[in-house]
């Protein structure tokens, strides 16, 4: 019950804080945003002959859920920063003599970077239902918890990574040098069935890209693909274990 009440409390400041400077919300969807509008129209001829998408509607269902998991991903990975920022100011430090749980210390952060994650993609699958794309409300929430996941995951592990590395020189080639391979390997901007056989084999290693898949499947209707329950089972527990790892580091860090 402590546990509850001292992530709650942690979550609440955080999400003040957020609330207090809304434009970084907006400042994360500006990049989607801008592949929405100026990446996704080029889609729609490219993709008509060898996956035969002929509408809008199909070509932003494959399209849209990529653009939502790699806001996940990166907006994620690169949370450690703001957590760097307040080891400086010797936030982190004062909460030494609190009694609020260390582990809460890190839940808190990551609830809060994971709802943060849920409004940017709810506006953008709102901006898409301007471009003809549509989507079953059920199965949207669905892959909003995926997505979820995924944000909760990869900032905790970039606090993790944080703690260890302790200053933004190290970490932001650091966390550019994970992302660019997950990014690659996850076909997020364009479906891996169009990649050669050796490349998709070598994604099949990349979490991400069952999480991609997965996500697609909701937003097309198809909840019967095994990839969604493969996806969200991987996604599941990779989440426990990088949040574990993350509240040992914040254990270790806060005593």
């Amino acid at each position: 019950m402590k546990f509850l009440r001292d992530t709650w409390l942690i979550f609440q400041r955080q999400a003040l804080l957020q609330l207090r400077q809304p434009v970084w919300i907006f400042i994360g969807i500006f990049q989607p945003v801008m592949y929405l509008l100026l990446f996704a129209p080029l889609l729609k001829p490219a993709l008509a002959g060898p996956m035969g998408l002929d509408t809008d509607a199909e070509v932003y269902r494959v399209f849209v859920p990529g653009l939502l998991v790699l806001i996940a991903i990166f907006g994620g990975l690169f949370q450690g920063f703001g957590l760097i920022a307040e080891l400086r100011a010797g936030i982190i430090e004062r909460s030494r003599v609190t009694p609020v749980s260390r582990v809460a210390l890190l839940v808190g952060r990551s609830l809060r970077d994971a709802l943060t994650l849920v409004v940017q993609a709810v506006i953008i699958t709102v901006l898409a239902l301007f471009f003809g794309f549509r989507a079953q409300l059920g199965y949207l929430l669905l892959a909003y918890l995926m997505l979820a996941l995924i944000a909760l995951m990869t900032s905790a592990t970039s606090y993790a990574v944080a703690l260890k590395v302790k200053s933004e020189d190290a970490l932001a080639p650091l966390m550019n040098t994970v992302a660019q391979p997950v990014f690659l390997l996850s076909g997020i901007l364009l479906p891996l069935t169009l990649a050669p056989v050796w490349l998709q084999n070598v994604a099949k290693v990349n979490p991400f890209s069952w999480a991609v898949d997965g996500v697609r499947a909701l937003f097309a209707g198809d909840i019967g693909n095994d990839r969604v329950w493969q996806g969200l089972l991987i996604t599941v527990v990779l989440t426990a274990l990088a949040v574990v790892w993350a509240a040992r580091a914040f254990a270790r860090s806060v005593r």
